[in-house]
């Protein structure tokens, strides 16, 4: 997809991990822990600025180009919220279970018309540390927040993320499905083909 070439993944969750490795073809994905490289902070209110600070921060001490991405769940009846906060959003140390039961019970009297959400992905690309032009892409990917929690595939909000045109819920997929809808994979998509763009625009435009 990318080519032939080596690259940082910005990333220490093994359920991104495993779908960027999966989404990427003809690319030596090495991931900043079996590099040693510690999670960057994520101090920023915008999925991008925060993508950013991850991407630099593993570039500047792999001296590789690196990917990284940040994304979120963004629920209308909670004016956008969990959002950046998403994997924090029942307390700093909260795992899927706790955030998913934080959740439902925030969304407990708000009636099926009104659970509309969507999983957002912005995905960005730096050639170093100090890339003056780095490739961003952005996935979004439409759907409802459910009552109670079904299937176990997948990984985060899975389990109560409603999409439509499946009927069922994003845990209820098969990877290799997922992998074509995914706020992720279309965000990937688009950034591989920025990359493979790249050559002809080694600079920012004027």
């Amino acid at each position: 997809m990318i080519g032939s070439v080596q690259l940082v993944l910005a990333s220490n969750n093994q359920g991104k991990i495993n779908e960027i490795k999966a989404l990427l073809t003809g690319v030596q994905v090495l991931t900043q822990s079996v590099l040693g490289i510690e999670a960057c902070p994520e101090p920023a209110c915008t999925f991008v600025e925060n993508a950013l600070l991850k991407a630099r921060h593993a570039a500047l001490h792999a001296q590789l180009p690196a990917i990284a991405d940040d994304s979120g769940l963004m629920v209308d009846a909670l004016k956008g919220a969990p959002g950046v906060r998403s994997a924090r959003f029942s307390g700093e140390a909260a795992t899927d279970a706790d955030n998913i039961q934080h959740l439902l019970t925030l969304m407990q009297a708000v009636p099926e018309s009104q659970r509309m959400a969507r999983f957002i992905c912005v995905m960005v690309y730096v050639e170093h540390a100090e890339d003056p032009c780095p490739l961003i892409a952005q996935g979004v990917w439409e759907g409802s927040i459910t009552t109670q929690t079904r299937g176990v595939q997948g990984f985060g909000y899975d389990p109560i993320f409603w999409v439509p045109a499946q009927h069922c819920t994003a845990a209820e997929l098969a990877p290799d499905i997922k992998n074509t809808l995914s706020h992720r994979a279309q965000a990937l998509h688009h950034l591989s083909a920025l990359i493979m763009a790249k050559p002809a625009r080694l600079t920012c435009p004027a």
